[in-house]
């Protein structure tokens, strides 16, 4: 059988790796090695953080509701429970949007809560 030398395939995982590793600095750009190292240090921070990324919203959606709720005298743990006991389906994104640009139609969603 002959023997296979890679040449092809070796260059075009070269040139994948080289190409995600464009606008770093230095040899980090243009040296397989360093790039490589870089590019797999960078993949690894982008997948950590697509998931943190949703922790950081859902936190800031919070905080938002929190505050509007904290204006009208409720606090945003019974707003929330007061919610599911009347079965009222809104995730936390359109509770924090609705408080933000419609505060009027926010309030009359907290005083249904609180009945």
């Amino acid at each position: 059988m002959a023997r296979a030398k890679r040449g092809v395939k070796a260059r075009q995982r070269r040139k994948k790796v080289l190409k995600m590793a464009e606008g770093y600095y230095g040899g980090r750009s243009r040296l397989f090695r360093t790039a490589k190292e870089a590019v797999d240090r960078a993949l690894v921070y982008a997948y950590k953080d697509r998931k943190q990324n949703k922790r950081n919203f859902r936190q800031l959606w919070q905080a938002r509701i929190s505050a509007a709720v904290k204006e009208l005298g409720f606090s945003y743990s019974r707003f929330v429970g007061a919610l599911k006991t009347k079965g009222i389906r809104l995730n936390r994104k359109m509770l924090s949007d609705l408080a933000i640009t419609a505060p009027d139609d926010f309030a009359k969603l907290v005083a249904l809560a609180k009945k």
